[in-house]
Formats: C-alpha cells, structure tokens, sequence
C-alpha cells in the first residue's frame, strides 16, 4: 500500500458516478430560458424541459415503474422523445426506444422480452402498435402523443395521453442519479434481419462519454442547434439527445425527412448541425437548386451507415457542409469513431480528399480502442492497407451486453474486444477503412470482391443516386456479383453502359455479371437491406 491509498477513499465530495442526466439541471439553471426544443409552434426553454422531464418522472413512479423496469417509446422526433430521454432513467427506470417502421410481430416481440411496463405511443402508429398489443401477453400501460403538427388518421390506445399524464406529476420531483454508472439507462434492439433481435444494454457511462465524445469529435460550439434528420430511436439517436442537452443547444424536431423541409428549418431556425444515414445526404445533393438556396450559417453534417462515396462527399462540399463521416454499430452506442480530418487535407486535390475522407478512421477519443484483428488469432493485421480483418471495439462507449443472451454476449466479447463483425484494412497513418462486412465479401472463382469497393465505383456514375453488390450463385466462378442500381429521376442508364463504366475503374473480375434497375428496399434509418437483396439474387425471376 502507498501513501496514495490512504486516507484517499472516494466519498460524495469528490466522486460521482457519470451520467447524462446531469446535463438537464445544469442546463436549465444557467441558460433556464434558452430555446431548448422547436417544434412547429412549440417552443419550450430548457427551465420547462426539465419541468417537464421531472413531471414525467412523478408520474411514472406513481403508475409503478422503478429501478430496473423498462418503458418504452413508439414515437417520432418530437419532444415527447427529447423527455422521454431523461423522464425514465431519473428514477432508475431504462428507455427502450421502438423501430417505427417495424412490423406488429417485431414490436410484441420487443415488448415482451424488454418486459416493457409502460408504453408511450404516437397517434400516427397506433395500427401497428394495435396489432402488437394484441400479441402481448402482459399489457404494458399505454400513454397516447397526440402531436399537433400530425394531422393523419391515428386513434388513441391508451386510457390517458401524455400530457394528462406529465399535469398528474410533480414539477419539483426529488428525483436521483444512479448509484452506480453501470446501470442501465436504455434498451435498444438490433436489426434482427435473421432471426429476433437482440437487445443492446446501454449502461449510465457510455451514454455520458459518447454525449460528450460528440461534441468533442465535432468541435461543437455552445448552443449549437440541432435538427432532428436522424430517428431517436436509431441509438438514442447516436446520443444526441443527450448531447444537445450537455451543449445547452437547441433540438430542432422534424417528423418526416424531406429535402424542402429540411432546407427550410435549416435556414428558419439557422440549424448548425445535422446527422443521417447516406441516403439523407443523397435526397439532399439531389434536391432542386431552388431549395438549397440562401442558407448562410455554416452547415455540418455527419453521415454513418455504409462508406460514403466519392460522389456524396463532393456533393455535400459543393453545397458548402461540411461532412464528417463517422462509424459505429448498435452496440458500440452508434458513432464510436471518426474520420478525423487534417487540415493539410484541403489542400490536397479533390481525389484524394475524397479519399482521405471516406475512410472510418479512429476510435473516438472518449472510446480506448478500435483496431483491426484477425478473429481466429485475435492479432492485430499489419497497417498494409491490404490485409483484412475484423474491426473491433473496447472502451467505455462499448454496451453492458445483450439482455437475457449470456451466451451472445460472450460471443461478442471474446479476447476482451467487441467483435463488429465488419471486415476493414489499416492503412500506414493507422485509419481504418471498411472493406465489407464479413457476409457481404463476394468469392468469385477463388478471389475475395469487396461488394462496398465496387459500389463506390458504381455510385460515382453520373446517373446512380446508390447501388448496393451481393453475390449471386454461379456454375463456373461460384458466385458472381449482382449489382442493383437505384437511378437518379429523370436520369437513365443501360446494362451495357454500366459494364463499360466497370471495366473502365476495376479488374474485370470485380465487374459485376448482372445489373438490376430499381429502387432499392431500405431500413427506417435509411440502410439498404442487403438481406434482401441477397433473396432477390438467388431468384431469377425476382431480376429478370
């Protein structure tokens, strides 16, 4: 024992556990009227959010929820969401936020594995939650949003709505942090394109370091103003909700992305800061010119989900946002790395930058690790750009685990390191850059085909708005690639002219066989369902 381990204990004077709760109290006690929250014509200071959080707390402690219990969220980007972030986990209880854009099957399924006792619904999915309900042994108590700026069908589920609910709790509500900084402060479900989904736990910790790792990747400035493109459903929306409230920003709600309508809050409200899947930036670079038109703020923007292409990050230069390509997965809280640029870089000719930038990078700085390994040594793979591996995680921006799933948790942790299960290189200044994941690598005739390195090619034709590669089964080589191509409107583009255009940029190995015209099938967060595809690819008829 050292002199350093005497009389040195931790005590409530000098120790407390990390949470983002404690971002609301500061926030509303030195910027108390401030525009926390727009929405239509709502508007509440961040003196009222905190009010409101609190009543939402009350309330849900007297209807019985506590340490432990789950509560869950059907709902859009409203400020209903934005509560709903703070509300629960004040009294100990853990947020599952819901899919919207799942089936009734999947929502049952979610909320009677998360043991969800209480259900907070939006109007506008009330068919679907209906059906789910029905499926549901345990009935959840179910809390109605009627948003006034939803004005379609949708009737009310519940026996009393939101409002009526947060007017019965205390505004004053002696609520607590957690205890330890490893409890659980939200429930979030992975895809499950095979088989259920698994429930990601995220523990009080994490939540604060990558709240806080956003801002720092980001350089955000104070009282930024957010606009909600990204569902915060998808991750907590990467934290976000957290992270303008530790920015003492402003959440600038949007129900349905639209290009206009995004354009028109950005210049409104002088949005500073976005984030969404590619497919957002995409609509965006495609919009009219007219709509783009008289934004003056600078403009940043992050984009995660599959590598941009080179022709989303010239697009979104050419329109003045700056874009900051960042990674991650569910369980790893959404982005836990970053492309963090070099400002020699914009002095580099565009190629290259595009380059540079379109790779996954290095571990946010609030997480400890990212490399790249080979899974069955557990070895990293040298920084030769060539070889591939795995990517894998550890830190505190990394989940507790799986609900109820030991034996996938163990999985997922094996060696002491997440295992992403998405297959990258290391290149020599030790950034990473996604090659596939490891079940979308094509094997044609004995040669590994990165399926992401021939969409970027494919995506920088004139006429591709996004493609996606998969494989498909072959007699001489095995499997050959499919490339399905989603055409901007009004552009066209022929089998031939794409073959050429392969041929051209790549080894006519990695050329796909097939090309399929169509709009692609996406996710509710925009990604393209590859599973899909895949299906699609093993019937002839489905591509014919």
């Amino acid at each position: 024992m050292t002199p350093y381990d005497q009389g040195l204990a931790k005590n409530p004077a000098n120790y407390a556990p990390l949470t983002p709760l404690s971002f609301l109290p500061k926030a509303a006690a030195v910027f108390p009227n401030r525009i926390a929250v727009i929405h239509g014509a709502r508007r509440f200071t961040w003196s009222e959010v905190y009010a409101r959080a609190r009543r939402l707390a009350s309330a849900l402690k007297q209807a019985g929820v506590g340490h432990g219990t789950t509560v869950a969220a059907m709902l859009a980007n409203t400020p209903e969401m934005v509560e709903m972030h703070f509300g629960p986990a004040m009294i100990g209880a853990v947020l599952n936020t819901l899919n919207t854009r799942l089936d009734a099957a999947a929502i049952a399924f979610m909320l009677e594995h998360g043991e969800a006792k209480v259900l907070v619904t939006d109007r506008e999915f009330a068919p679907t939650v209906e059906r789910a309900l029905a499926l549901v042994k345990v009935k959840p108590l179910v809390i109605d949003v009627d948003d006034p700026v939803y004005t379609g069908d949708g009737k009310r589920l519940g026996k009393t709505d939101y409002e009526s609910f947060l007017a019965s709790g205390d505004p004053a509500f002696e609520w607590s942090m957690p205890a330890d900084e490893w409890e659980a402060i939200a429930l979030n479900y992975t895809s499950g394109t095979t088989g259920n989904p698994k429930g990601v736990v995220y523990h009080h910790r994490g939540a604060h370091q990558n709240a806080v790792g956003n801002i720092l990747e980001w350089s955000m400035p104070k009282h930024s103003v957010y606009l909600w493109t990204l569902p915060m459903f998808h991750c907590n929306g990467w934290c976000f909700p957290w992270t303008i409230t530790a920015n003492a920003g402003t959440h600038v709600c949007l129900r349905k992305v639209e290009p206009k309508l995004i354009f028109d809050l950005i210049r409104e409200h002088g949005v500073t800061h976005y984030c969404g899947a590619p497919i957002v930036h995409t609509m965006m670079i495609n919009a009219p010119a007219e709509q783009k038109a008289g934004i003056a703020q600078k403009v940043h923007a992050m984009v995660a989900g599959a590598a941009p292409p080179g022709a989303m990050i010239e697009g979104m230069a050419k329109m003045g946002i700056a874009l900051t390509h960042v990674y991650g997965l569910t369980e790893v809280y959404g982005p836990a790395a970053a492309c963090a640029q070099h400002q020699e870089w914009s002095e580099l000719p565009l190629d290259e930058q595009v380059r540079l930038n379109g790779r996954q990078g290095v571990a946010y700085l609030l997480q400890e690790g990212m490399t790249v390994m080979d899974p069955q040594t557990m070895r990293p793979v040298p920084a030769d750009g060539e070889t591939m591996g795995e990517i894998m995680f550890r830190g505190n921006i990394t989940m507790k685990g799986y609900l109820k799933n030991e034996k996938a948790t163990d999985e997922a942790f094996a060696g002491g390191w997440f295992h992403s299960g998405d297959l990258a290189v290391i290149h020599a200044d030790g950034y990473v850059k996604i090659k596939d994941r490891a079940k979308d690598v094509i094997i044609s005739g004995g040669e590994n085909i990165s399926s992401q390195e021939v969409e970027d090619i494919l995506c920088r034709h004139p006429a591709v708005m996004m493609a996606a590669v998969v494989a498909q089964p072959d007699d001489k080589w095995g499997e050959v690639g499919c490339a399905f191509v989603e055409l901007k409107d009004g552009a066209a583009a022929t089998e031939e002219e794409m073959l050429v255009f392969c041929r051209e940029r790549m080894a006519r190995f990695k050329v796909p066989k097939k090309f399929v015209f169509r709009p692609l099938p996406k996710t509710s967060t925009g990604k393209i369902q590859k599973f899909v595809l895949r299906e699609w690819a093993r019937s002839a008829e489905a591509i014919e």
